[in-house]
């Protein structure tokens, strides 16, 4: 009779954290739990970007100290070995109808067709151009969240690794600045799933961390769109070695 009058509390815990979605460690731990964060969801297609974000860890913003942008290496560095920066491969990628000096790679006009943070469309002209190449995670968001820690060629991967990288709006772009999910987010609306998704991909492919503000906003935007996949791909996280940064 005792063994099943103690059995009773615990399956009726079990039942409880079951309806709640917690687990036994939830609440025990603070911002620096792993996918701790209110507003967060366990749901979403598994390996999607929903599910992934619940698996980042979840800490307090580092300092700033010690960023500069050549932390990061020279811009657009040739880290593919492909003969041409990477500037002119996410313009080449990300425009349409472009053209190049010469026989170069050097793109020297085209069309953004639907700005992924406006949703208007944007004439590129080399030298006066209204397109910039935005880093999706900043480098400034990446220093405090967890790269001021890594080698200099790993920095160097991500400034230029494509899956971090979008042609936009240079005013939006500029508008966002450093800013993380939880401070700014793309204007055109119908762009926010894909957006946050791709700053989950590339915070999980560098180990990268997020904050609980940040966490929630991610998540807010996340569970309108439960089968959000997870882009992959881009380059390796290391740069080849005769990259240099400080």
């Amino acid at each position: 009779m005792n063994r099943i009058r103690t059995a009773l509390p615990i399956a009726a815990v079990a039942a409880l954290l079951t309806l709640t979605g917690c687990t036994p460690a939830d609440g025990a731990g603070g911002e620096d739990a792993k996918g701790a964060g209110e507003g967060t969801s366990a749901s979403g297609a598994p390996g999607g970007a929903l599910a992934t974000l619940a698996g980042l860890p979840v800490k307090k913003r580092g300092s700033q100290d010690g960023y500069a942008r050549d932390r990061f290496g020279s811009a657009w560095a040739d880290t593919d070995s492909n003969g041409c920066g990477t500037r002119d491969d996410i313009l080449q990628r990300d425009l349409e109808h472009t053209t190049h000096r010469g026989k170069t790679c050097a793109v020297t006009s085209g069309t953004l067709t639907h700005d992924p943070y406006t949703g208007g469309t944007i004439r590129y002209r080399r030298g006066s151009s209204k397109v910039d190449i935005d880093h999706v995670v900043a480098l400034s968001d990446a220093w405090q969240k967890g790269a001021a820690r890594w080698a200099p060629r790993k920095r160097i991967a991500l400034a230029n690794d494509p899956l971090n990288l979008i042609a936009v709006e240079a005013s939006a772009n500029r508008s966002k600045s450093d800013g993380d999910a939880a401070a700014w987010l793309p204007e055109n609306q119908g762009y926010r799933c894909t957006y946050v998704a791709r700053q989950v991909a590339v915070k999980q492919k560098y180990g990268l961390w997020v904050t609980r503000d940040e966490k929630a906003a991610m998540s807010k935007v996340l569970n309108g769109c439960p089968s959000e996949k997870l882009p992959t791909g881009g380059n390796p996280t290391e740069a080849p070695g005769r990259f240099k940064a400080k």
